[in-house]
């Protein structure tokens, strides 16, 4: 098999788990919405306000957060220096577009390594008004600072594919 072939089957590989990073970011916004819609429904019409909205709901903000944050590195629109280096002359512009990836693998490996130590750090206790471990936040951030990395080293596989304002204007 020829590498060009594996590089499609690995884009193809990172790309499909792009999309199930999408859809569970968006999954998340709307169970935040319909958390904080029944926490209002319940303290103002029922007058019985819920002890375990609050932790849900700060779980559900920090997987939309940290996965819609992997998605957008993946579709280069988080994380890209693009006023920087569209600033710059060709050669250090074609710099720039390597130093972004590396900075982003860098960044979200340092994201994800910390976050995974802090949530198993606080396993041991118990949140306040839901039956989940306090550290429970940092297990989504965990999961998209990994994602930030891999969809950043997936970046250098295309760092000829220059945006096509960029590449006009080197011509």
């Amino acid at each position: 098999m020829s590498t060009d072939t594996n590089l499609s089957r690995l884009q193809r590989s990172i790309d499909r788990i792009a999309g199930v990073t999408i859809a569970v970011a968006a999954a998340a916004l709307i169970g935040l919405v319909l958390v904080q819609g029944w926490q209002v429904i319940a303290r103002y019409v029922l007058n019985d306000s819920p002890s375990w909205t609050e932790p849900v709901t700060l779980l559900l903000l920090s997987t939309a957060m940290s996965l819609g944050a992997a998605a957008g590195v993946h579709t280069r629109r988080h994380f890209n220096f693009s006023l920087l280096a569209d600033a710059l002359a060709p050669a250090p512009r074609r710099a720039m577009r390597a130093l972004t990836p590396a900075t982003v693998v860098v960044i979200g490996a340092f994201i994800a390594y910390w976050s995974t130590v802090l949530f198993f750090d606080g396993l041991h206790i118990p949140a306040a008004g839901a039956p989940l471990p306090q550290s429970i936040n940092y297990l989504p951030l965990a999961l998209g600072g990994a994602l930030m990395a891999l969809f950043g080293l997936g970046q250098f596989a295309h760092l000829d594919d220059a945006p096509a304002h960029a590449a006009a204007e080197e011509t």
